[in-house]
């Protein structure tokens, strides 16, 4: 019998605040899909930094092909046919698409024939990306892809995969778990990491459960439920949401033939946007990345100040022209979709961001009030589960769910008049997104207007009372989440909302993505 793909034994990796992975050992075999499930901060983005030589454990030994291997960095972890797509995108922003791939590949490939290649998987996993296209002007789904096919390009005998499809609409997640079942049917095995329990299932036929570092399970998931997955994972089922009908207020925030060219060439036209979202309703909008959705969002947070100020409005102001701040004094919070860089600054630490949003602890005289920054950090810690090395720890050092959670925390305990929040549950697990969008759900109960913004169509469905669309840089009529399709969503995603009714039967069509799912 051919060995193992790869053998770990005793791995073990400590940080000054955490043991990250404590003896953790883990067999993956040729041709297989393997998951590993945990909830966030359980040490699984570590163990695969470590696989792929971006982490360097402490103890521990790895064998790849049943060779023991000492993985120094991803060149070597390449080399030896394994390739990894991160959670955190590792792209240069002003580089192009196919520069950025290029740079991972072997260096005699001309830039041309990468581009072509670039071209030609894209095309064939359905996963579209112009090569030429500069990756700061990509939305976070884009940028996923392009991670997706570099990965790809490299026909890597491991692959491992943290959170893929976080970003990816149920469209292109379709598309990739086609490719990646011809993967694993020639041979190619997989590590998967997903808090997407019904990907684990459908996807893994072998998984290992880690919770505080160190494995607490391995079973079969096609012979698990959600629920059992969910009780192997964080000890319990997430609680269900209370969604209540609420009597929605007037309106807060509204939009008004919203007109705004893009701002590159890679950019998205806003055409004709009209948007109302009223006290004590969330408002959902859905869409393929890159239609439109970061244009939008800038246009609402005050990062793009270029339309006409009536185009924009909270509580009947002309915002259309002001600036972060000027709306954020009104009330008005953002989360946006990308954590690092834009929702908190990498190094420094979780009290001092605060600071981007939150300025109740900067005295009249300028000076910062550390104590109440800190105090402030550490109870949004504690409400919201995060796992950090306390207040002062640096964002980076977070995972990418307990980051998230922090931000959507930091925004949520400012008791927002109007909160706008881009992939809410981005990379969370089952529990903390259950807390996520309970919490969205109060906000709305106590009257606050929510607009969110995902790529998440189960999401959408559990939290929303009202739905759009958004393709091509135009926003569909609203919809109530009772009265919406999946299909129908689908349909709009191509920008066919004008289609006459009765046009596509929507007959015995499931009610939510999951359900839409389960009947495939």
């Amino acid at each position: 019998m051919a060995p193992p793909r790869l053998q770990l034994t005793n791995i073990t990796k400590r940080y000054p605040a955490v043991v990250a992975n404590s003896g953790v050992s883990l067999v993956v075999q040729p041709g297989e899909a393997h998951a590993v499930l945990g909830e966030n901060g359980a040490g699984k983005s570590t163990l695969m930094k470590i696989i792929y030589g971006s982490v360097k454990p402490d103890e521990g030994a790895v064998l790849f092909n049943g060779q023991p291997v000492h993985i120094r960095n991803p060149q070597e972890a390449r080399a030896l046919g394994i390739s990894m797509v991160f959670q955190h995108f590792s792209l240069f922003d002003t580089l192009t698409v196919a520069e950025n791939v290029w740079l991972g590949l072997d260096k005699s490939l001309g830039l041309a024939e990468v581009t072509q290649r670039i071209t030609a998987k894209a095309s064939a996993y359905g996963l579209d990306i112009d090569p030429s296209r500069p990756v700061h002007t990509l939305s976070v789904g884009e940028m996923q892809r392009v991670e997706i096919i570099r990965a790809l390009l490299t026909n890597p005998q491991l692959l491992i995969l943290d959170e893929p499809t976080s970003v990816l609409t149920p469209q292109a997640v379709e598309k990739l778990f086609v490719v990646l079942k011809q993967l694993v049917s020639e041979g190619c095995s997989i590590l998967y990491i997903s808090h997407k329990l019904h990907e684990i299932r459908e996807l893994c036929t072998a998984c290992t459960v880690l919770r505080g570092g160190k494995v607490t399970g391995v079973c079969n998931p096609t012979q698990e439920s959600n629920a059992s997955l969910s009780r192997l994972m964080i000890g319990a089922e997430p609680p269900a949401l209370q969604h209540r009908d609420v009597k929605t207020g007037p309106t807060v925030l509204r939009v008004r033939g919203l007109q705004l060219p893009r701002e590159d060439q890679f950019g998205v036209d806003l055409e004709g946007i009209d948007l109302d979202v009223r006290e004590g309703e969330v408002v959902g909008i859905a869409g393929v990345s890159g239609n439109g959705q970061r244009e939008l969002l800038y246009a609402l947070s005050g990062e793009d100040v270029r339309a006409r100020p009536d185009m924009v409005q909270v509580f009947g102001r002309d915002v259309g022209q002001m600036g972060p701040g000027p709306r954020r004094a009104m009330g008005v919070h953002f989360v946006p979709e990308e954590r690092l860089g834009r929702g908190a600054v990498p190094t420094m630490g979780l009290a001092h961001n605060l600071l981007l949003t939150r300025i109740d602890a900067v005295a009249g005289s300028g000076w910062i009030k550390l104590g109440v920054l800190q105090a402030q950090a550490q109870a949004i810690i504690d409400r919201f589960k995060v796992k950090a090395g306390g207040p002062n720890a640096a964002a980076k050092s977070l995972s990418g769910g307990n980051l998230q959670k922090f931000i959507v925390g930091r925004e949520i305990d400012a008791k927002p008049k109007l909160l706008i929040v881009s992939q809410p549950t981005w990379g969370v697990d089952v529990g903390a997104a259950a807390q996520i969008r309970g919490e969205i759900l109060a906000l709305r109960d106590v009257g606050c207007a929510v607009l969110v913004v995902s790529e998440e169509l189960d999401e959408l469905f559990e939290i929303c009372d009202r739905l759009h669309v958004v393709a091509k840089g135009r926003l569909s009529p609203s919809i109530s989440r009772a009265q919406a399709t999946v299909a129908q969503i689908g349909e709009w995603m191509s920008g066919l909302w004008n289609t006459p009714a009765g046009s596509v039967s929507h007959a015995a069509m499931p009610a939510t993505a999951e359900a839409a799912h389960v009947q495939a």
